[in-house]
């Protein structure tokens, strides 16, 4: 039988589970009212975007964000539809898709980037101050016992 948990620990888990959906909530608001991109489209945006040719794999962009296949598909289509990305067959393997930023793509990721960083520094990084290394650490850890439970 599993152990249970104290009231302390719920009491420390509870705190620490609203805390993570309210940042994201709050990102995602700041991310949508300053920029019109969805923290979805924004997500997709910002890796093709550190992508060295500014275009993935389907299936890497699936990677990256820990999504499906078919959700990353679904969001591209309607990324398409917005002008946001284009997609280009693979010339190497003939089942492949390219997912490209197009110039409006880039100029929404820069303009959503911008504001989203500085949420993350307003809600996030300024409240940590110098607790930054602590929580680096303890993530890592958490990281490293979940492992590949979390994996597909």
């Amino acid at each position: 039988m599993a152990e249970q948990l104290t009231e302390d620990e719920w009491s420390v888990w509870d705190t620490f589970y609203a805390m993570r959906r309210r940042l994201d909530r709050a990102l995602e608001v700041r991310l949508y009212e300053g920029s019109g991109v969805s923290a979805p489209e924004y997500e997709i945006l910002a890796g093709l975007g550190r992508s060295a040719d500014r275009r993935l794999r389907v299936r890497d962009i699936a990677e990256q964000i820990g999504w499906e296949k078919s959700r990353v598909s679904h969001q591209v289509t309607r990324m398409e539809k917005r002008g946001l990305v284009r997609r280009s067959e693979c010339d190497s393997d003939a089942r492949g898709t390219w997912v490209e930023l197009t110039p409006d793509g880039r100029r929404a990721m820069l303009e959503s980037s911008r504001g989203h960083n500085e949420a993350i520094k307003r809600y996030f990084v300024d409240v940590l101050g110098e607790e930054g290394e602590s929580l680096r650490a303890f993530s890592q850890r958490v990281l490293d016992a979940i492992g590949d439970d979390a994996s597909d």
